[in-house]
């Protein structure tokens, strides 16, 4: 990697517009005074830290304590969706999906400005999709952000990481690292890092929006990537299928407490140990995914120490490593992803230093999780729609890889 620190006399200046040769650009190149491309391999431009305008939502840790969490009433707003999203796309330019398993992105819509029946679509389409992104939302404030949340169910409220320090926003998650944060790589496997958000909790969140402040300029890191859980469900044979439908896994908040006291910092709510069914039904598709991370789980429930451990490092390896169920999203300023907690993993990626990377986190909670003995395989129901083959599971035929 070349070097980030250099002189400041060879930084190169940024052209005043976004467009090179007629073709628009997310983020400017590099232009130097004889109007030619400036390149350095491995290196972006790093912005100037003084009169940040976000400063009001840095990271904080209040030093206070809540009362355990306890059911609330959850009804989901993707039940009202329209199945074609013609409120939600009425307003868009273009969408288009990023793969067949995961991923979709919207041009065109205004997140702050969403009419009810467009928010009962959008939490249709993430439900279906898992994630949805969009770009530029700079109408979607904080306050908005809430708002948009709020409308979907109660906000929750994380114990250990960080809130915005203007004190008044204790359900926003704050996610920040900027030149003087220390580069945490060498302290995770990358397995681990694929998690799904607090999900010891009793009533999980489902719709989770982060929108980016300030983060590295195009090629600078610090992309998100997410997979699909019920692509990790499809991918097992029947028997499989139905072994995991029976069984149970612990979460736990334990390990993110214990690094807040280790830190100094409060734990703002009790840990909590939570049993979920390993398989889990989505209400407003009807599919099944797994219902597994990482991050949180510690144990399969009901069975001897060796089998949980190897269903864990099964699960982990099919999760971490199988291309076809992620989706890559690259951040611009501005821009937001809003993915169904429930049915997607998610993993930050490393090697954005000494760029700050600045994003505002808004959830709510969603049902317990449940298994539905009538829920369904995604995959199945979509081969079955478009007419494509039965996924072939048996491993049976000759192996071909000419890639």
């Amino acid at each position: 990697m070349a070097p980030f620190m250099q002189e400041s006399s060879i930084y190169p200046t940024y052209a005043s517009t976004e467009k090179l040769n007629g073709t628009l650009l997310s983020s400017p190149s590099p232009i130097n005074k004889q109007n030619h491309l400036v390149y350095e391999p491995g290196r972006s431009n790093i912005e100037d830290d003084s009169d940040y305008e976000h400063d009001n939502l840095r990271p904080i840790f209040p030093n206070v304590h809540w009362e355990p969490l306890t059911e609330v009433p959850y009804h989901d707003r993707g039940l009202q969706g329209d199945p074609q999203f013609r409120n939600l796309l009425a307003d868009a330019t273009d969408i288009f999906d990023y793969n067949p398993k995961v991923g979709t992105e919207i041009h065109g819509v205004n997140l702050a400005r969403l009419t009810n029946a467009q928010k009962d679509d959008l939490a249709r389409l993430i439900a279906i999709r898992g994630v949805v992104f969009f770009r530029d939302q700079k109408d979607l404030d904080i306050e908005a952000q809430r708002q948009l949340g709020e409308y979907f169910g109660k906000l929750h409220k994380h114990a250990t990481t960080s809130v915005p320090r203007r004190g008044d926003l204790d359900d926003v998650h704050v996610v920040y690292a900027d030149k003087k944060s220390k580069e945490q790589r060498a302290n995770f496997t990358p397995t681990f890092l694929w998690h799904s958000d607090v999900t010891y909790e009793i009533q999980p969140p489902s719709y989770t929006s982060l929108k980016l402040l300030s983060g590295p300029p195009r090629g600078g890191g610090g992309d998100t990537l997410w997979s699909s859980q019920y692509a990790v469900y499809d991918l097992l044979s029947p028997g499989m299928q139905k072994y995991l439908e029976g069984l149970e896994a612990l979460h736990s908040a334990q390990i993110q407490a214990d690094g807040s006291n280790a830190l100094g910092r409060a734990v703002r709510r009790d840990p909590v140990v939570t049993k979920h069914p390993l398989v889990r039904t989505n209400p407003v598709t009807g599919w099944n995914s797994v219902f597994f991370n990482p991050g949180f789980v510690t144990a399969i429930v009901g069975v001897p120490k060796a089998e949980s451990n190897a269903i864990i490092n099964y699960l982990n390896e099919l999760i971490a490593t199988t291309q076809e169920i992620h989706v890559r999203f690259q951040w611009q300023n501005n821009d937001v992803a809003f993915w169904d907690n429930r049915v997607c993993n998610h993993s930050a990626s490393y090697g954005f230093a000494p760029h700050r990377r600045h994003a505002v986190r808004v959830a709510c909670h969603a049902e317990r999780p449940v298994l539905d003995p009538a829920g369904k395989s995604q995959e199945e129901e979509t081969n079955a729609r478009y007419g494509l083959p039965r996924v072939n599971k048996d491993g049976s035929g000759q192996p071909n890889y000419n890639d």
